[in-house]
């Protein structure tokens, strides 16, 4: 009988024999240790450790004092708390795909969600997922109860799924759920491992005469298999150890094939197969050891072996004070120290990755000094970005990265995990004295040097940022048009004027455009960095300029300057100027007029400073009113005529 198969996955998943891993280690070391319900559904495993020195309890009566191991399932929250105020040390055996779990329908009832569990509400698993949410879920085993169960009305419901259960099944009761009108958030937490256990077992079944599932009896994963491999293979027989199966069954030409659920460890699977092939070497190449070993010479000999410098995968076990735990199939845990999770200082360990996530990491140091593996997930990062720029320099593509630090000469900005240093002359097309405005930015830019033995990356913005100015400068010009308006950004200011950055292309606005009144200095209305909105004066295409102004034509005080200062009224002005002829007054904001130096006194004027002086508010006679040319004349002598010829015409009259 040497036509046998067995599945690449039969037997221990990782969470199992990490918990097994962890009693072995235990017994001998701890005093006392307990076992909080058997740690897995497999009696000779169980039997193994109990002879060991593992005692297994049901509660936690009568104890004070030892090591309180929780199962591979895991327990409710209150079962932790009752152990801690006993002063018992906790060895927390939980799988990581089932923690994650605990921690989901932690929080979303706490967000006010009430919880649905898709799973066999007998079983440790389903019953510790309950006691992380109050025991207040909805546990739906199958289609018949998801149909007709009794679901509280709330708002919203987070869902989750026993890891062992079946997706089909899984599938068919959201569909259930979604026609009864449930407002729910799914979370697919069925093991990765236990659907790819179910998905070879379902495809080994169809291709053998007879098929064999080795695993305990009340082991809800084992059960599952044997549902799947009995669809599609009617000689399907389920056995905990060789002892249960009559050899008589099989014939030397049945094809037959072997899978096992995840409590059942590689001693029996081997003793199965050994037993039942004539070809023992073959059989037993694939599985490793020898007929003699014990169960933890099995595990042993089922640990990966690790070197400095190997990139492989693991699962995340736990997230703590930002290390994360990996198991690695090997005889140690893995840690990522914070500081060797990611290039990027702002991600965070405990927000990117979860318990019974897969990840790729690069070993380090295969020991620490304390046992433990040293791992780097931001090398992997590195190494596959250092391709990746490799590839866009060659390319000539953009890429994208986060400035993390400002340096003398420029700036690091990380690209998937690796520093690329942009010298300041290649941040932007002009110079920008303060490069501190770009950290925590995301900027793009070009690879313009790469030295991977120095591992010196230089990326380069002057030419992107100028290719990104033509294209805006072309589009502006073809849509700008003078007399419109439109709005930008008071990018620079000289005493001539200021320069506002209408997408890409400066305008200009000369001092003279910036108001209808008088200004010295642009600083006087505007400061940069300034949102206005601007008239088109005048667009140049072929020299690419545009000439732009403050002032509103409709606001224009020359408009109403004929009605306002009509010919023979007398009005208050503001003397703003001296000139040799004369002096200019201002009658209001952008409205001037020239006092002629005949007009000033009734006496000859020298000079105008003479009679008088910049910033003196005096009466006017409006003389001359020419809004066109935006030109009023004046006369103080005038306006002082009825005041001082009075006494004169008084005198004449009594004369």
């Amino acid at each position: 009988m040497s036509n046998i198969r067995v599945a690449e996955s039969a037997g221990f998943c990782f969470g199992v024999k990490r918990a097994i891993e962890m009693a072995y280690e235990a017994i001998g070391v701890e005093p006392k240790i307990y076992s909080y319900g058997q740690l897995i559904h497999n009696k000779t495993v169980t039997d193994d450790l109990a002879s060991k020195g593992l005692q297994i309890v049901e509660n936690l009566d009568g104890l004070t004092e030892g090591t309180l191991l929780i199962r591979s399932h895991g327990v409710g929250k209150a079962l932790y708390d009752e152990a801690e105020a006993k002063g018992l040390k906790i060895l927390d055996g939980t799988c990581p795909f089932v923690k994650k779990i605990h921690n989901i329908v932690h929080d979303k009832l706490a967000e006010g969600l009430g919880i649905i569990i898709v799973g066999d509400g007998t079983h440790p698993e389903v019953i510790g997922i309950n006691g992380w949410c109050e025991n207040a879920a909805v546990i739906l085993e199958d289609e018949e109860a998801a149909k007709t169960k009794e679901i509280p009305e709330k708002e919203k419901y987070a869902v989750v799924v026993q890891t062992t259960f079946r997706q089909a099944k899984f599938d068919k009761i959201l569909e259930i759920l979604q026609d009864r009108g449930v407002n729910m958030e799914v979370h697919n937490t069925i093991c990765s491992a236990t659907e790819k256990r179910q998905t070879e077992a379902e495809e080994l079944s169809k291709t053998v005469d007879k098929m064999i599932v080795i695993g305990g009896k009340n082991s809800s994963n084992t059960q599952k298999l044997v549902e799947i491999c009995a669809k599609n293979c009617g000689n399907t027989v389920h056995i905990e150890t060789i002892c249960d199966l009559v050899l008589n069954n099989f014939g030397k030409d049945d094809k037959i094939g072997i899978t096992a659920g995840a409590s059942t460890p590689p001693a029996i699977i081997k003793e199965v197969v050994v037993t039942m092939s004539e070809a023992l070497e073959n059989a037993v190449q694939n599985l490793g050891g020898s007929e003699e070993a014990t169960f933890e010479q099995m595990l042993e000999e089922s640990l990966v072996t690790l070197h400095t410098g190997d990139v492989v995968k693991g699962t995340v076990i736990q997230v703590v004070n930002e290390e994360v735990s990996v198991n690695l199939g090997f005889k140690s845990d893995g840690i990522i120290a914070r500081g060797e999770f990611s290039s990027d200082p702002t991600v965070i360990p405990s927000k990117t990755v979860q318990p019974g996530d897969e990840i790729e990491v690069f070993v380090v140091r295969v020991n620490d000094g304390d046992g433990n593996v040293m791992l780097s997930r931001k090398r992997i990062e590195a190494q596959k970005g250092i391709e990746e720029i490799e590839a866009a320099y060659n390319d000539k593509a953009v890429v994208t990265g986060t400035v993390t630090n400002v340096v003398k000469g420029g700036l690091i900005a990380v690209v998937n995990g690796v520093n690329v240093f942009i010298p300041s002359s290649q941040v932007s097309n002009r110079f920008i004295e303060d490069l501190s405005v770009f950290n925590g930015q995301e900027l793009e830019f070009n690879i313009i040097e790469v030295d991977r033995v120095k591992r010196r990356f230089i990326g380069g913005r002057k030419a992107l940022v100028e290719q990104e100015i033509a294209a805006k400068r072309a589009a502006l010009f073809e849509t700008i048009q003078a007399g419109s308006r439109v709005n930008g950004t008071v990018s620079r200011l000289t005493d001539f004027g200021a320069f506002v950055d209408l997408g890409g292309v400066d305008g200009l606005i000369h001092i003279s455009e910036m108001s209808w009144g008088r200004i010295s200095n642009p600083k006087e209305v505007l400061k940069e960095g300034q949102e206005v909105e601007v008239f088109v004066l005048d667009v140049d295409k072929e020299k690419g300029k545009i000439s732009l102004s403050l002032k509103d034509a409709d606001k224009n005080p020359w408009k109403l300057a004929a009605e306002k200062y009509a010919v023979g009224s007398i009005v208050e002005g503001k003397v703003v100027r001296m000139v040799p002829f004369g002096a200019f007054v201002e009658l209001e904001p952008g409205v001037d007029g020239l006092v002629h130096i005949s007009q000033i006194a009734n006496k000859h004027v020298v000079k105008p400073e003479d009679e008088l002086k910049v910033g003196e508010i005096i009466n006017v006679k409006v003389l001359e009113v020419n809004p066109e040319q935006k030109k009023i004349s004046l006369s103080k002598r005038q306006a002082d005529a009825p005041v001082e010829e009075a006494p004169a015409e008084e005198a004449a009259t009594e004369e």
